[in-house]
């Protein structure tokens, strides 16, 4: 019979709740009074970075030994959860410096790891991740971006699109094609690039539906020269790398899901206690009442499932063995935001005509959430995910 522990893998221990009270008082001193004007004029979110460097929570998943907090897989979705709760677009930033720099901590060389691990624990620089592109989104392995080596160097050709917060990251992590023949199967490898390395450029910030305050836009990589030690670890590991990479950070895409619903859920909350129609709040209705509860519903049940896959993806970093990470992570993604973007919905909904306009927060979350359902692998692909990997 299992022991009590065996069922208390993802709940948060007393660490993880005052990790939580004081990232949430620090989102709603420090960020939230800006996400509307991040949001208005499609800026970056300076002042959540700054906040969160200060407290250092901008990349929490950086081990000690390089300089950072060495927080758990629970404890960096927390971070990103609280910070989404109040701006999406600023969880973005504790979120894809992860994304970005994951290939390096699980496959990097030690030189490499000192390098580029320690700038990005003290909040000097940002880390992005490259994969997709203008024809290979979904099919990853499409991909045509080339990298031929010369001597001691490797020379980067391509263009890489949807890049998440691209021009202000100083590090990127590059998948390209080493050998046309091999593709996915031993011919795609992994590179750090360098915001300043010659050849390197970037296309106009994307027009977007939400996360406005997040830039997104294209990499160019225009005979990018750069030593081979930069190479994340052995040639034709990069496909390898990259799903593995997925597979811990789609989570995380769960947790940012997560804590915008549980913002647009706190928000209605608050809305139908005031609000009075026929004499009573509009919250005493059990039309509401039923809203309020399948939405609170949804949320505790993505909760349980991403902290579920935060804990395999724990076991894992510790160097132990998680056969159904690979589901788990699709799991959380996938129903974490279907969810996210039903209660973001519903919760426009029960403001009525005030829910629809940019006085109150909700139609801004409501856009926000709906990304969570198309990057790091549509839900779509997550469902494929699933399928093939049923425990």
């Amino acid at each position: 019979m299992a022991g009590a522990a065996d069922f208390d893998l993802y709940r948060p221990a007393e660490e993880h709740d005052m990790l939580r009270d004081s990232v949430r008082a620090l989102a709603e001193a420090k960020i939230a009074p800006f996400a509307t004007a991040v949001d208005e004029e499609a800026r970056f979110p300076q002042e959540a970075l700054d906040a969160l460097v200060a407290n250092d929570l901008h990349a929490v998943h950086v081990p000690e030994s390089y300089g950072g907090a060495g927080a758990d897989a629970l404890a960096t979705c927390i971070v990103i959860e609280e910070v989404a709760r109040v701006c999406c677009s600023s969880s973005l930033i504790p979120a894809v410096n992860k994304l970005g720099s994951l290939p390096v901590i699980l496959s990097g060389s030690e030189d490499l790891k000192k390098k580029y691990l320690g700038p990005l624990a003290k909040g000097d620089a940002m880390f992005s991740y490259c994969l997709s592109e203008p024809d290979a989104g979904s099919d990853a392995g499409g991909m045509t971006t080339r990298a031929v080596r010369d001597g001691d160097h490797w020379v980067l050709n391509g263009v890489k699109r949807w890049i998440t917060n691209a021009g202000v990251s100083e590090y990127y992590t590059v998948m390209a094609v080493t050998d046309p023949e091999k593709k996915t199967r031993g011919g795609i490898s992994a590179f750090v690039v360098e915001k300043g390395d010659e050849g390197v450029s970037f296309g106009a910030p994307e027009k977007k539906l939400g996360i406005k305050g997040s830039p997104t836009r294209e990499v160019y990589l225009d005979n990018v020269r750069i030593p081979a030690d930069r190479m994340i670890g052995d040639e034709g590991t990069g496909f390898a790398t990259a799903m593995k990479t997925l597979d811990h950070t789609r989570i995380t895409i769960a947790a940012q899901a997560l804590g915008v619903a549980q913002g647009a859920l706190d928000y209605a909350k608050g809305y139908v206690r005031e609000r009075k129609q026929f004499g009573k709040p509009i919250g005493d209705f059990q039309g509401v009442q039923f809203m309020l509860a399948d939405m609170a519903m949804k949320i505790e049940a993505a909760r349980q499932l991403t902290y579920a896959a935060a804990a395999r993806s724990e076991r894992v970093a510790l160097g132990g063995a998680s056969e159904d990470l690979t589901f788990f992570g699709a799991a959380a993604k996938c129903y974490a935001s279907d969810a996210a973007m039903e209660v973001t919905t519903d919760a426009v909904q029960l403001l009525g005509g005030y829910g629809y306009t940019r006085d109150y927060p909700l139609e801004r979350m409501m856009r926000d959430a709906k990304i969570t359902q198309i990057y790091e692998g549509t839900n779509q692909v997550q469902r494929i995910v699933m399928a093939r990997n049923l425990p």
